[in-house]
């Protein structure tokens, strides 16, 4: 594990595939845990509980969402800060983002434990899993806090470009998940006997454990951002800092709200094709997931790697590493991709009976689909990119149009036509679009000449800005920092 990495210089393509299959890792494993779960809590308490475990699920991904956004402007403000050598203002994102959030989290988990039977009620849940659900949802609001600190913490990691010690956390809290799951469903040895309710509390066990071994970790290797001694008045938010996040981090925490409401109208579109087709879009899904990984970890590769170029100044380098996001994400996705139109059959297998009549039509979904999934990683590159920078809302504009009138135009307007192929063919469609989109919003969206910067130095935008047309001047806090321009321009 290290204190970081210098994401500014030494070989591109090298240093960017270093810091992304760590994060990729990540990911990885958090799929992992949930399916691992989702099998003992399935295999010991049988599907009412399994069913009683969605509702806590999407709450967690809700408010994990939530916290995704501001992470992601951390990562940006952090990796452009440590670009610049600009510690104090590193320092000052993460005194903000854990001053602001853990009280916060504190707070949802509190109301959240006393409100679970209304919001379960707000969900719809059925009178048959009413119970098991209450139980599941209050130990979940338990283990929140953990869950959004921790997520807020490795992010804030990702932009000094330590993506390493994120994943051995991860690792951490995925491993102790799993071994502790049976354990307090069942009540084995001296564990209390807590039924739905165990499985919950094994994520909150492992990820409280994760958060306070990360903590101690940092502070015993003197982490460049732990806040000790002075800096600890950093907990206060600073309103400058803290008006950035959100500007920030409110568009790309809409981003997955954007992206799992469209989700959940494709799926009610589906339901109408009868129980074959949506358990074949259903282990679809699934594989999707995983093909989807390569870009949204290049993406976030990128986007921190990209940060530290920008605030270098390294504007030479920002095109060089877009480019190598886009290159690996051929070789990955659509590596994934091949493999999973030649193995589809035993792929889907996994979840679907053998002689299952939803394998053939989820081979047919995939065959139609999946292919997209090298444009969506074209996109994730791109927008990384073009985040970096603190351009936030048109990447959610672009999503929007993408999933909604692309998506559902095709899906609708091509119905009579495609039957329904046009519901599968909408997928590629929108992944398509999108990256027509953010390419043409990479290259002539003025993006570059944000001053994303200038609130965290305290001085105007002509003082501050490491990001103008003509280059950035001497940092105020460090003017060590030569000029640079973005030879893009």
């Amino acid at each position: 594990m290290r204190q970081g990495t210098d994401l500014t210089s030494g070989p591109i393509y090298a240093t960017l595939l270093a810091f992304a299959l760590p994060t990729l890792g990540s990911s990885v494993l958090q799929s992992a845990n949930g399916s691992i779960d989702a099998v003992w809590v399935g295999r010991l308490l049988g599907e009412n509980a399994l069913a009683a475990t969605t509702n806590g699920n999407l709450i967690m991904f809700l408010l994990t969402a939530f916290v995704f956004g501001f992470g992601m402007a951390s990562t940006i403000l952090i990796g452009q800060a440590v670009g610049r050598r600009d510690i104090a203002a590193a320092r000052e994102v993460v005194g903000t983002a854990v001053g602001t959030f853990a009280p916060l989290a504190i707070l949802i988990s509190v109301a959240g434990w006393f409100l679970a039977p209304q919001v379960l009620a707000l969900l719809g849940t059925g009178p048959e899993i009413a119970p098991l659900a209450r139980g599941f949802l209050r130990v979940t609001f338990f283990a929140m806090p953990a869950i959004l600190l921790q997520t807020m913490l490795m992010m804030a990691l990702r932009g000094t470009g330590d993506a390493v010690t994120p994943l051995i956390f991860m690792g951490l809290a995925v491993i102790l998940d799993v071994v502790l799951n049976p354990v307090f469903i069942l009540g084995m040895g001296p564990a209390p006997r807590m039924g739905i309710g165990g499985s919950a509390f094994a994520m909150a066990v492992a990820n409280y454990v994760s958060l306070i071994a990360m903590v101690g970790y940092l502070y015993l290797r003197r982490n460049p951002l732990r806040l000790a001694g002075p800096d600890l008045r950093l907990l206060i938010p600073a309103p400058a800092v803290l008006r950035l996040m959100l500007s920030k981090g409110l568009p790309m925490g809409l981003q997955m709200v954007v992206v799992s409401s469209a989700m959940l109208t494709m799926i009610s579109l589906v339901n109408r094709e009868g129980v074959d087709t949506t358990a074949a879009f259903g282990a679809t899904q699934q594989l999707w997931t995983y093909v989807q990984m390569p870009a949204m970890a290049l993406g976030a590769a990128v986007s921190a790697m990209a940060a530290q170029n920008i605030g270098a100044g390294r504007w030479d380098r920002v095109s060089q590493i877009t480019r190598a996001g886009i290159v690996f994400n051929f070789l990955l996705t659509g590596g994934l991709v091949l493999v999973l139109l030649v193995a589809d059959r035993a792929a889907l297998g996994l979840f679907l009976g053998a002689e299952s009549p939803a394998i053939a039509i989820g081979q047919h979904i995939g065959r139609l689909a999946t292919w997209g999934f090298v444009a969506f990683g074209v996109s994730m590159v791109l927008f990384g990119t073009i985040r970096a920078n603190g351009q936030v809302l048109w990447p959610l504009i672009i999503l929007t149009v993408s999933l909604y009138p692309v998506r559902l135009g095709v899906a609708l307007g091509l119905r009579d036509r495609l039957g329904v192929d046009a519901l599968w063919l909408s997928f590629p469609a929108a992944m398509v679009a999108t990256m027509l989109m953010a390419t043409v919003l990479y290259l002539h969206g003025g993006w570059r000449k944000l001053h994303v910067m200038a609130d965290l130095d305290g001085h105007t935008a002509e003082a501050a800005s490491v990001t103008t047309e003509a280059g950035p001047p001497t940092s105020p806090r460090n003017p060590a920092l030569p000029p640079a321009r973005d030879p893009a321009e």
